[in-house]
């Protein structure tokens, strides 16, 4: 990756819009990739308002709607995908004629994604992340950054040693957005961080509240921390291990229930303010699907695979999809639906 790379960001929601901005205050060439038109057309008016607990950031920036990629011509150094992990696929398949050979693809996603960005890439030119920023967007041009680049945090990593090794490029450039950490093991890091959300991104979501309300509803907590309870183990079981992230490293494997609470607390504690709405709830409010499947879907999912159950993940996407068709809303009276399936709930096997 050259000394000056360029750098396309292909989903420039919250999340996206917020690093990109990030990037190109610090000097980058930055293209900003976008499928919500109002959106794009509001970047292009400019600039960008990023909203930071204790500041406002203006920067121009250059924004494209996805069609516009077909018309680009000089290819990337670097990709950061930040769409849906149910979108990774085909965004990557639409970037990938404009990856430089010896570019760079990072899956900058909740979610297992780095294996399909490394299958349609290549193992040697993706790379997978955890991510930990919390940000909202609903109105056009306009992001809420709830946790500021000094207080959101990133773990860089390959599928392969030399993949892994190109890392520390990325975060060179990544620095400027958050705190980074290249990781040894992505895929465990990746389980880490799908252990946290399977437990709050969704079921507060299904509450209609944020994290900290939800969390505090009469036994929330013990039912969202048995769900990511679920998921750690799982996670174990399925051949990959709970590893210190968010740079916790007093974190103790060995106590999955302390491991899995302290990071629980944590991203509430540290990564979100009181108002902070999970991405699941601001999909669902503005119509649109969620990731339930790519997180608490893939802990029942390989439960099954692996002869178990995960009787709360299973009830988290049974709410999720009933609200997702309209049978249920998301209301706080839901709490004893989630309360009421994680107390009778068996640790799988």
């Amino acid at each position: 990756m050259s000394a000056a790379p360029r750098i396309a960001v292909v989903g420039t929601g919250a999340n996206g819009a917020g690093i990109g901005a990030d990037l190109t205050r610090a000097g980058y060439d930055t293209t900003f990739i976008e499928q919500w038109p109002e959106h794009v057309a509001a970047m292009r008016a400019g600039p960008l308002r990023v909203e930071l607990p204790d500041a406002v950031q203006e920067t121009d920036v250059r924004a494209f709607h996805l069609c516009d990629v077909a018309t680009m011509r000089e290819p990337f150094d670097l990709v950061l995908v930040l769409v849906k992990a149910y979108d990774t696929r085909w965004a990557c398949e639409l970037i990938k004629p404009l990856v430089k050979p010896d570019g760079l693809v990072v899956g900058l996603q909740n979610g297992m994604t780095v294996d399909d960005v490394a299958e349609i890439m290549g193992p040697e030119r993706a790379l997978g992340a955890v991510i930990e920023v919390a940000a909202a967007l609903f109105e056009p041009g306009v992001v809420e950054r709830h946790s500021p680049p000094e207080s959101s945090w990133f773990a860089l990593g390959g599928l392969t040693p030399s993949a892994t090794a190109r890392a520390a490029e990325v975060a060179e450039v990544l620095g400027h957005a958050g705190t980074v950490e290249v990781v040894s093991d992505i895929r465990s890091a990746k389980w880490t961080k799908l252990v946290v959300n399977a437990g709050e991104l969704v079921p507060a979501a299904i509450l209609g509240m944020a994290m900290h309300a939800a969390a505090a509803l009469p036994g929330m907590r013990e039912a969202m921390l048995r769900t990511c309870l679920e998921a750690a183990r799982t996670a174990v079981a399925a051949g990959h291990r709970l590893v210190p992230i968010f740079g916790l490293s007093d974190l103790d494997p060995s106590d999955p229930e302390a491991f899995v609470a302290r990071l629980f607390d944590t991203v509430i504690g540290e990564y979100s303010l009181p108002h902070t709405r999970t991405t699941v709830l601001q999909d669902w409010m503005k119509g649109r699907r969620c990731e339930v499947e790519e997180i608490n879907g893939l802990v029942v999912r390989e439960q099954r695979r692996l002869g178990g159950r995960a009787p709360a993940n299973e009830r988290v996407v049974e709410l999720a999809h009933r609200i997702e068709v309209g049978e249920l809303e998301p209301h706080p009276d839901n709490a004893r639906l989630l309360v009421d399936a994680a107390a009778t709930a068996t640790s799988p096997s």
